[in-house]
């Protein structure tokens, strides 16, 4: 079975890391932004990923470079074009607001290019897109308060849920547990990160103070014996995202990785590619790795379903794309 002949779901791709080097390329001179080098060759050996803090620099030009109402656009159809090439019928992309806000990029003209690219996505490559924006966990919680209202003011656009991201050490999960009150109370979803570089404590917290939907990450949920029970039994799926986990050193070798160990536990887990075009990965290679690890991919598709955050609606019409695919659980056809 090839990893590109059967149906995806991707419920972790933050879209300013899924902008490939020629796109960036392209972006940058159309808009008149400054770039470190001079050619695309030379700007694809920029993005070759060496630690953190360069993690950080490409991800600083890229969010200088992409600007415009149809910039964001046009990064939601790029990537929804990508993950059609593999397969995906459905996914959730990150965009990080707060760093456009703080750069002067009016609210509506950023909300409004993500969100008209979930249209244009489905018409140019028949991926369903759904949004969910994060708070950076290091900024001041009440700067990040707009982005929650923004977003519950774009629901019916296709916003349906609020992450928080950023350095999981650089503040109390409990700082943020307001602005998910009001989010949730708005009908969006919680799906912070938790459980990559700190421990299974801020797992745990995500889930009590935050009331998480999905973790995204969590891996590190197989510290605790109780709360991985408690996960299960839940169903809040984790998104894990094998070559992200190795570049940042969260995990030394992915011959380590926690994921036989999470399925073994009986813990519904999807696969993601978290910053493919800065971790220089994609959604086929995290899936050939999952598979060489014993991942079933009806079981990954189906948490993806249970694990999406758009709603009922969305559920049974993936639910019927499992079924048209691999027939009813427990059926035959491959």
């Amino acid at each position: 079975m090839s990893e590109r002949t059967y149906p995806k779901i991707e419920l972790h791709v933050h879209l300013e890391g899924a902008v490939r080097p020629a796109t960036l390329f392209e972006l940058a001179h159309r808009n008149g932004a400054a770039l470190p080098v001079d050619t695309l060759h030379e700007l694809e050996r920029f993005y070759d990923f060496r630690d953190f803090d360069h993690f950080i620099d490409v991800w600083t030009l890229t969010t200088n470079v992409i600007t415009t109402a149809d910039d964001f656009r046009q990064v939601v159809v790029d990537y929804a074009r990508e993950g059609a090439g593999f397969g995906v019928v459905y996914l959730e992309g990150i965009f990080s607001p707060g760093q456009y806000y703080a750069r002067g990029i009016e609210s509506r003209a950023l909300f409004e290019g993500y969100t008209d690219g979930i249209q244009d996505a489905y018409e140019q490559t028949g991926v369903i897109v759904r949004l969910t924006p994060d708070i950076d966990r290091e900024s001041e919680p009440e700067l990040s308060r707009p982005i929650v209202e923004d977003s519950i003011r774009f629901r019916d656009r296709g916003i349906v849920g609020v992450g928080l991201g950023g350095r999981e050490r650089a503040a109390p999960t409990s700082d943020f547990a307001e602005l998910f009150a009001r989010a949730r109370d708005g009908g969006l979803a919680s799906v912070p990160h938790a459980g990559e570089d700190v421990g299974a404590p801020s797992v745990r917290e995500a889930v009590d103070l935050l009331g998480a939907d999905r973790i995204r990450h969590g891996f590190r949920a197989i510290e605790d014996l109780d709360l991985i029970a408690e996960l299960r039994d839940r169903s809040i799926v984790l998104d894990v995202c094998p070559t992200s986990n190795l570049r940042t050193r969260v995990v030394p070798r992915l011959d380590a990785h926690p994921l036989p160990t999470l399925l073994a536990q009986g813990l519904q887990v999807t696969i993601n590619t978290d910053d493919p075009a800065m971790f220089g990965t994609d959604l086929g290679t995290e899936h050939a790795f999952a598979r060489s690890v014993g991942a079933d991919p009806r079981r990954l598709f189906d948490a993806g379903v249970a694990g999406q955050v758009a709603g009922p609606e969305m559920s049974a019409h993936l639910r019927a794309v499992g079924v048209s695919h691999w027939g009813e659980p427990g059926g035959a056809l491959s």
